[in-house]
């Protein structure tokens, strides 16, 4: 053992040799010193199944050996499953160094938690949103319980960074160190994660008032190695009539191609296939269950895994992963993205683009355990070309797509950072409302010290949370008293007594999409959508006629015009990186992706041949010259830019009269000719683009985060516009497109 294990207690030292482990790993070591000197908060950045867990546990309960006057270590965790897993693996430990472990959450049993509010002590493992409820709630219970906590261990903390419940857990810890008067002595934070970009930006985004230093611990070691292929498939015409023999011919939708694939393959093993959307993670289960029986299998080896099924049987999927003892392949959407124990995965495959860098990463680091390589397999489908086929298919998008980010992956070592940028008011009007119920009753300049001043709302000006204010008081949600103090109105009163109020996140609110008097579907709403526009859905091209927020419907008719992308982008914002570097694959023409030791093949000979025409597109439209051209019956935009300035453009050119919509970055705009789209933009250079704010202003339905809806107008188009637009960067993209003659 390296001298710096002998800094740890001699009875964790002990619990180490009794592993049989000859020596700690390197990122085990390099966080000893720092952790117990408890001058730190520090972020520990490694692969996963580095060791991060013990990384964190073994220097910070050395350091809280003896301290039996409450809680020592308070662990939170974004998932109740991987709480589970942690108690799991901490239950050895804890009983070796007599320290108990207790799990918080919603699941766990009302005997454990009366046991630790008698006699709080050791370790506890809970989630955001179980704090917030003790805080609100137990407020007295928890400033005894937790006024000597030595350390806050915050896991898989990528997962909370620039979101609404991010700016909640960072609002929670600085709560918490108030109520127990730990302000001027803070209590270290410790940050686990396998998945982190700019780490400057997470460093300080872990503690935003700087109140204490922090360090990084990264590992050194560069993970398995990794086996990477990805697979084209061409999307023809379904055969009217197939038998079973001819079931998967080329003459078939190419989703039945990739799952005859995917059974091929991983049968046998156990495996991990993302989906991307709950529809798709069903769809290809029901596919490779059915061959299962046609292949007469002994018994169904791919189940579904996503967030509508019940607990139950995600429980029973995770188990079965853990025991290792069947071969077992789960189709998954994000809900098996995080750390949870799911025991040895042979592969992870993705049979749609990845939602982003970050993700594809967090993925691939499921695979590749324990000594053997990680196996990632991309399957890609695109639609046959044929003359009357969109931009975004001829140009090969999604395949595109995926490539630039496994560049960025593999080659560039790059991760989308978390947008600084929000304001985030939804989580302002709670945590607003959460300390006035934590308190009884605050004053409005206690308030904005504690939330904007020293806490995470920084960004916050003092004029709109007065404004803010005055909005809660005018609808009832607080209510000021005569002594001057904030206390919680009736509104108010409702909303923090309910059991949902502890959350601050929520799913994206399905639209009915309408035909008539008939409704075709649900859509998810997560991105600017205006009246006039097109969308697809069901494989089809409809003109918005109107949106209706309040019944959540969108009533659209057929829209004329080509054919539709199969690729519409997916949803979650797309970053300027990754759009800058599909167009650096194809400006360079090259389709190769660098490993640690060559620069390999990476593509089948499908997924070659469809590479190969997208590069042919774009060198016969010129777009290595251009970022304008007249396709079809269509004028179209690519400014190979991220969301954020795809969708100011956007709105801009309807602001303007156009008929624009945007699908995965392209900006195609109906009944129109060239000259009169660039004369707009151009004009913009000198004239200059609405604010993000005035553009949020066209956008129909802006509520997004959970208390949106308690916003005034004016913030609510200040936080909607933030998000998705980008004016400023737009412009620059503008002035520098029109110098160099791209427009």
């Amino acid at each position: 053992m390296d001298s710096v294990f002998e800094l740890l207690d001699p009875t964790v030292q002990k619990w180490v040799y009794k592993q049989g482990w000859h020596d700690l790993r390197d990122i085990q070591k390099k966080a000893i010193k720092p952790i117990l000197s408890q001058d730190f908060d520090v972020v520990i950045s490694a692969s996963t199944a580095a060791g991060k867990t013990e990384a964190a546990f073994l220097p910070a309960c050395s350091a809280s050996l003896g301290n039996d006057d409450g809680f020592s270590i308070l662990y939170i965790s974004p998932l109740k499953a991987l709480i589970n897993d942690q108690y799991r693996r901490l239950e050895g430990l804890s009983d070796m160094l007599d320290m108990r472990v207790t799990a918080w959450h919603g699941d766990s049993s009302q005997a454990e938690k009366k046991k630790a509010k008698r006699n709080p002590n050791g370790i506890v493992l809970i989630t955001p949103e179980s704090l917030e409820s003790l805080l609100i709630r137990e407020s007295g219970w928890v400033q005894t319980a937790f006024e000597s906590l030595n350390y806050i261990i915050i896991d898989e903390y990528h997962a909370f960074i620039g979101s609404e419940r991010g700016h909640q857990l960072q609002s929670l810890m600085h709560r918490l160190e108030g109520l127990v008067g730990r302000h001027s002595t803070p209590v270290p934070r410790i940050a686990l994660s396998a998945t982190l970009g700019d780490m400057e930006s997470v460093m300080s985004s872990l503690r935003p008032n700087r109140s204490l230093d922090c360090t990084l611990v990264k590992g050194s070691g560069s993970g398995s190695p990794l086996k990477f292929q990805l697979r084209g498939y061409v999307n023809y015409q379904p055969a009217e009539e197939s038998s079973d023999n001819e079931y998967f011919n080329t003459d078939i939708p190419a989703d039945q191609q990739v799952a005859q694939d995917l059974f091929e393959t991983l049968r046998g093993a156990s495996n991990l296939v993302f989906a991307n959307s709950r529809r798709r993670c069903e769809h290809f289960a029901v596919m490779l269950s059915d061959l299962c029986k046609r292949n007469h299998l002994p018994e169904n080896e791919f189940f579904p895994h996503h967030g509508s099924l019940s607990k139950e049987l995600r429980s029973d999927l995770e188990s079965r992963l853990q025991k290792e003892r069947l071969p077992t392949t789960a189709i998954c959407t994000m809900t098996l993205e995080l750390g949870i124990d799911i025991g040895k995965v042979k592969s992870v495959c993705q049979v749609t683009a990845p939602h982003s860098v970050s993700s594809l990463r967090q993925r691939l680091g499921r695979s590749g355990r324990r000594g053997d390589p990680a196996i990632l397999r991309m399957y890609i489908t695109e639609n046959e070309l044929s003359q009357n086929s969109n931009v975004v298919d001829s140009l090969r998008v999604e395949l595109l797509q995926t490539v630039a980010m496994t560049h960025l992956l593999l080659g560039e070592k790059w991760f989308e950072p978390a947008d600084k940028a929000l304001p985030h008011y939804s989580t302002l009007v709670h945590q607003i409302l959460a300390v006035v119920a934590q308190w009884g009753g605050v004053r409005a300049d206690q308030l904005w010290q504690l939330l904007c001043v020293s806490g995470p709302f920084g960004l916050v000006e003092i004029d709109n949370y007065k404004a803010l204010l005055k909005y809660m008081g005018e609808n009832r949600l607080i209510s000021q008293i005569s002594s001057g103090e904030i206390v919680i109105g009736l509104e108010g009163e409702k909303l923090v007594s309910h059991y949902s109020f502890y959350a601050v996140f929520k799913t994206p609110e399905e639209y009915r999409v309408v035909v008539g008097s008939k409704a075709i579907g649900t859509l998810p709403i997560d991105s600017a959508l205006l009246v006039g526009q097109s969308i697809i859905f069901g494989g089809r091209r409809w003109k918005v006629e109107e949106i209706d927020a309040e019944r959540k419907s969108i009533h659209v008719v057929p829209s004329r015009g080509g054919k539709p992308p199969k690729f519409g982008g997916g949803g979650i914002g797309v970053h300027d990186r990754v759009r800058q570097e599909m167009f650096k694959i194809y400006a360079e023409e090259d389709h190769r992706i660098p490993s640690s030791d060559s620069r390999i093949e990476f593509m089948d000979t499908d997924g070659r041949s469809l590479f190969l025409e997208g590069l042919s597109i774009f060198k016969d439209l010129d777009l290595k010259s251009t970022s304008i051209f007249k396709h079809s019956t269509y004028v179209y935009v690519i400014p190979w830019m991220g969301d954020k300035v795809v969708n100011t453009i956007t709105v801009y050119l309807n602001h303007c009269g156009y008929k624009a919509s945007a699908y995965a970055g392209v900006i195609e705009i109906d009944d129109t000719d060239i000259v009169a789209v660039k004369n707009c933009l151009t004009n913009v250079v000198s004239s200059g683009l609405p604010s993000n704010t005035d553009l949020a202003k066209k956008i129909v339905d802006k509520h997004v985060d959970k208390y949106d809806r308690l916003l005034p107008e004016s913030l609510l188009n200040q936080g909607y516009g933030a998000r998705f637009f980008d004016s400023k960067r737009t412009l620059s993209w503008l002035k520098n497109a029109n110098q160099h003659g791209r427009l």
